[in-house]
């Protein structure tokens, strides 16, 4: 369990120490800056998309995909004719429809994490083994964007697994139930404290269970997160191995 909370800083570290043993360090960090942006603004639609094709993959329908302007809304819209410019986010799937299914739901929200746990992970770990500040960009957006969502997507995935299992417990996915699942932490706790009945929470017992499956939620978010790692990591172990072998060749 250590090891798996410990990987990702790991690999983080010690791929920042290549920008610092080897070179320009200022320089290596500037381009890292650099491919950071870059990675960035091309990631937002591509992740976006991917919930949309997740969605209608699975089985469900997609209505409303919103993307800023500054990452190609626009663009994409005369394309895709699901896209809207624009939003409160980056970028989010506001409209789709998973036919009561989970599973669906659960395929929307999961398939933009498929490229870090490969190639991410991967990319991660050879920037560890060599100085490479740009592809460290890269590798930082895709690997470690498990973690960076744990307020978001994660948190989303663990809000389906533990009100589906309350449901499964008290035998029915209430309304109450459904509420608490949300693609952004921060709103829904600034909903809870001000307005729990905004929630459909309207008594103390129903406060407390609110509350208690927020943070569990929580908890399955970041356990997801680390499995996600966990899962790049076992893909990149052989890959990077056979990388480092013919160098050394």
């Amino acid at each position: 369990m250590r090891a798996l909370f410990r990987r990702p800083i790991d690999d983080l570290l010690a791929a920042m120490e290549t920008l610092v043993a080897d070179g320009n360090p200022y320089l290596g960090m500037l381009l890292l800056l650099v491919g950071l942006s870059l990675s960035w603004f091309a990631y937002v639609p591509i992740h976006e998309l991917l919930h949309a094709l997740g969605c209608v993959g699975a089985g469900g329908s997609v209505n409303v995909l919103e993307i800023q302007r500054q990452y190609g809304g626009a663009l994409l819209a005369e394309v895709f004719p699901f896209v809207v410019p624009g939003g409160e986010y980056a970028g989010r799937l506001s409209g789709f429809d998973t036919h009561g299914s989970d599973l669906v739901y659960l395929a929307t929200v999961a398939l933009p994490y498929a490229p870090s746990v490969f190639p991410g992970v991967l990319l991660l770990r050879l920037c560890a083994r060599r100085r490479r500040p740009l592809l460290l960009g890269l590798a930082s957006v895709l690997g470690l964007a498990p973690f960076y969502n744990i307020p978001g997507d994660y948190f989303e995935m663990g809000s389906i697994l533990a009100t589906r299992a309350a449901g499964v417990m008290t035998g029915s996915l209430s309304a109450v139930h459904t509420e608490l699942r949300s693609d952004d932490l921060f709103l829904l706790l600034g909903r809870f404290f001000s307005q729990p009945s905004e929630l459909g929470l309207v008594d103390p017992e129903q406060v407390a269970v609110g509350g208690a499956l927020i943070a569990v939620s929580l908890g399955l978010a970041v356990l997801l997160a680390l499995a996600t790692y966990a899962l790049g990591s076992l893909i990149a172990a052989p890959l990077a191995g056979a990388h480092r072998r013919e160098r050394e060749e």
